[in-house]
């Protein structure tokens, strides 16, 4: 029979041991997520810095990580539209009200289905989840909000996208995780109704998931270009997604339809069609990725809690 012989090995030797081992495995994470950094944020620097570039060193590929041939022709050509201005006020009307009327809707649908004295509250929650999956349409959309008379009314463009099945399950989760059935005993007692509760202590204390519902529903709203282009025939009433799109198109089919006229004006053309781009994309997402850093806070807190229970 074989004898194994113990090693033994000092308190303080082990302890090097496991430092070095956290250090290399700290080292090799933190080399991963930088790898996993840049490579999602170059592409958004490259479009940044490529909308302040000469269209020369842009269409050759000449230009990587700084500006070169410093230039504003791409937005001089984007905001010299006036559609552009028209645009982002309809986007504003839309994404504010839209935001504000969203939140409202599905913080009080969340509370709602939170409480367990709901009748058949299970049974509403299944509907909404079926909802997700299962839909009526295209069609049979377009014709209800026809029969409704809400076509090419700015009033649809509030209303049609404040409510989100997921983002009522977050907030109903978020609800019951942090409301305690305390609370609302002793707010009961004190003679508080539902209304008044919800408003007076719901509210104040789900910052977090309000904050989450509003960078959700806003970014909804700000990039919604498809139910515009079906329901709305009024061009003043296009939001800015519309016309950012008619103008990339314009862009593209402005040099291949001046070929046969003009080879010069048209290679002119075709050469600002990249920077054109990078400009439209800057324009129509800067506004959006400034509110974010004001509510990460809050963000991150309200996405998480009630995912752990326990």
């Amino acid at each position: 029979m074989k004898t194994y012989k113990r090693t033994n090995i000092s308190p303080a030797a082990r302890k090097r041991r496991r430092f070095t081992q956290d250090t290399l495995f700290d080292l090799i994470v933190a080399l991963l997520l930088a790898f996993i950094i840049c490579a999602c944020a170059y592409p958004i620097w490259f479009v940044l810095v490529a909308s302040f570039s000469d269209p020369a060193y842009v269409n050759s590929g000449n230009m990587l990580f700084w500006p070169k041939g410093f230039t504003l022709l791409g937005y001089r050509k984007v905001f010299e539209d006036s559609r552009i201005w028209i645009g982002y006020g309809n986007t504003l009307l839309y994404t504010l009200g839209g935001t504000a009327l969203g939140t409202l809707i599905t913080m009080m649908a969340g509370y709602a289905l939170s409480r367990k004295e709901l009748p058949f509250r299970n049974l509403l929650m299944g509907y909404f989840v079926f909802t997700m999956y299962f839909s009526g349409g295209l069609i049979p959309f377009y014709m209800v909000i026809k029969k409704l008379s809400l076509t090419n009314t700015r009033t649809l463009m509030v209303i049609i996208s404040t409510v989100a099945v997921y983002n009522i399950i977050i907030t109903r989760s978020f609800l019951e995780s942090n409301l305690p059935e305390e609370l609302r005993d002793a707010a009961r007692v004190d003679g508080c109704g539902n209304v008044r509760f919800f408003a007076k202590i719901v509210l104040p204390l789900s910052r977090a998931i309000i904050a989450v519902l509003v960078l959700y529903i806003a970014v909804a709203y700000w990039d919604s270009y498809f139910n515009p282009m079906i329901f709305l025939t009024d061009r003043s009433k296009y939001p800015l997604a519309v016309y950012l799109r008619e103008i990339l198109l314009t862009a593209g089919t402005g040099a291949a339809n001046s070929v046969a006229s003009d080879a010069e004006s048209a290679q002119r053309l075709q050469t600002m069609v990249q920077v054109i781009k990078y400009g439209v994309i800057v324009v129509s997402t800067l506004p959006i990725v400034c509110v974010y850093p004001f509510l990460q806070k809050y963000f991150m807190k309200g996405v998480m809690i009630g995912s752990i229970k326990g």
